[in-house]
């Protein structure tokens, strides 16, 4: 769990992330473009696929070749073990 919460503690994974949720399977073509127009993240490409290689270690991010072009999709299962681990509850009053 330690890898997963490295990986969201930074912002512009946490954009990529976002990013994913909204529209999954997204080349780094794709993904840079959006970040720099709905989030200002002006990162180079390989900036952003250090981030990915971040993401995928933790095994919130999957990376699928299909032919010329390699997709990028959100697995959400780690972020839910750690729901299941600390659920929420209400602070008592």
């Amino acid at each position: 769990m330690a890898d997963v919460f490295k990986a969201i503690s930074d912002e512009t994974r946490r954009a990529i992330l976002d990013e994913l949720i909204e529209r999954d399977e997204q080349t780094l073509f794709e993904l840079c473009s959006r970040l720099a127009m709905r989030h200002a993240v002006t990162s180079s490409r390989q900036a952003v696929s250090q981030h990915l290689d971040v993401l995928e270690a933790a095994g919130l991010v999957r990376r699928e070749k299909r032919g010329r072009y390699t997709f990028h999709t959100i697995d959400t299962r780690p972020l839910a073990q750690i729901a299941e681990r600390w659920p929420i509850t209400e602070a008592p009053q």
